[in-house]
């Protein structure tokens, strides 16, 4: 059996086994231990565990070197959001046939609201000769905001309200709004979980659809999946191009740039979202929703 050994290779012998290695990409792949109050690996916390447990010292190169070789990155966390919704194919496949093949004289709203922080940054920005900016950090923060906001699904046009306080109320009054801007029609609002989208003590939608006729329809998305809601594509729109980088005195000013961005997007911009959801259907024939 001796004979179907390899024979050593020319050159320095190899001063860290196999076996060791194998040690050292163990550890990698498992979580540090409680007693190091540490939630990932660094490579000298790997190098002082494999030492720890079997008496084999390496360096911190050799480490980076070992989990390179093997495409491991230990110190690297990413997120996500399990939806716990039982009912999550049903109501994604719900929306998705929404998106695709709304009801003949319908129209389809996705609803929701956007938290805002009306800040001052406290030096202007600067602008470095090869052309990128330069944002002062330390900023003055005048208060918060909420934006009501409704994206037709169909033509892109939005509509927004934005009000100091998210209240139920306040929902109430922007759905009034919504039912103005589609008189006689029937209206699909798509919204998530959140707890004035819900009928309350007071019954507040079932109320308001009382007065309207019955012809709004609230389809709700999954738990922990407001994802599926297209206004989010919208709101990261508005935080890219007003938000991130703004500069607002209080809440008079950034309700301005915000309104004065929807009517120029209604104007100018406005279009369909190509959506597409790639998850797997269990009990659904429609897989995409564009």
């Amino acid at each position: 059996m001796e004979s179907l050994e390899d024979a050593d290779r020319s050159g320095r012998p190899a001063v860290i086994s196999v076996a060791t290695k194998c040690e050292l990409v163990k550890l990698a792949c498992d979580r540090p231990p409680k007693s190091s109050f540490a939630s990932v690996w660094t490579q000298q916390a790997l190098s002082d565990e494999l030492r720890r447990q079997t008496g084999k010292r390496v360096s911190r190169s050799t480490v980076q070197r070992v989990l390179n070789a093997e495409g491991l990155r230990p110190h690297r966390v990413r997120q996500w959001l399990h939806s716990p919704d039982p009912k999550f194919c049903e109501k994604v496949a719900r929306v998705c046939e929404l998106y695709l093949h709304p009801p003949p004289q319908s129209v389809v709203v996705c609803i929701d609201e956007k938290p805002m922080q009306a800040l001052t940054r406290k030096h202007p920005c600067t602008r470095d000769a090869d052309g990128s900016v330069k944002r002062e950090f330390e900023y003055v923060r005048h208060g918060t905001c909420a934006l009501l906001a409704s994206f037709d699904v169909a033509t892109g046009e939005v509509l927004g309200k934005v009000v100091k306080h998210r209240t139920a109320d306040a929902l109430v009054g922007f759905l009034e709004d919504v039912a103005a801007r589609y008189p006689g029609t029937q209206v699909y609002v798509v919204w998530d979980n959140l707890n004035i989208h819900k009928e309350g003590k007071t019954k507040r939608w079932s109320t308001f659809n009382l007065r309207h006729g019955r012809r709004f329809h609230f389809v709700y998305t999954p738990l922990h999946a407001s994802w599926v809601n297209q206004v989010e594509i919208w709101f990261s729109i508005l935080q890219r191009r007003v938000l991130r980088h703004g500069s607002f005195t209080g809440y008079a000013e950034l309700k301005r740039a915000v309104l004065g961005f929807i009517g120029r997007w209604n104007r100018i911009d406005a279009h369909p979202f190509r959506w597409t959801f790639t998850g797997r259907f269990e009990h659904a024939a429609s897989a995409r929703a564009a």
